[in-house]
């Protein structure tokens, strides 16, 4: 299976940014959708931010929209999600995924990583 191995939560003020690191090992298939997504204690899992396959395509949770970017770089094997503005209510457990096909939805995502926590302080 794929391992993802996430990075680059801390603590940040409000209004701060964070840059947070997916890297992933182990993968056998070629094309993948990547996502992000947080789960704060005692809330559902969500969804954040998505890139495509070929990353010809975006997708941001409407709440992010505008203040965080999902990027890849390839040579590293690693996704990226730039979150710019954070508000206190960003803090949670962030978990990046792999699923074989883009997706907004948890359930088409077959790999995630242990989670890395980011908290915003007011």
């Amino acid at each position: 299976q794929v391992q993802l191995v996430e990075s680059g939560g801390g603590l940040v003020e409000a209004g701060g940014s964070l840059r947070l690191s997916c890297t992933a090992s182990g993968r056998t298939r070629g094309s993948y959708g990547m996502g992000w997504f947080r789960q704060a204690p005692g809330k559902e899992r969500e969804f954040v931010a998505a890139l495509s396959r070929g990353s010809s395509g975006t997708y941001y949770a409407e709440s992010v929209k505008g203040r965080f970017t999902i990027f890849r770089d390839n040579a590293k094997n690693t996704v990226y999600l730039q979150m710019n503005g954070l508000k206190t209510e960003d803090t949670a457990v962030y978990f990046c995924a792999a699923a074989p096909y883009t997706a907004i939805d948890s359930t088409a995502y077959t790999d995630w990583g242990q989670g890395t926590q980011v908290t915003v302080s007011s």
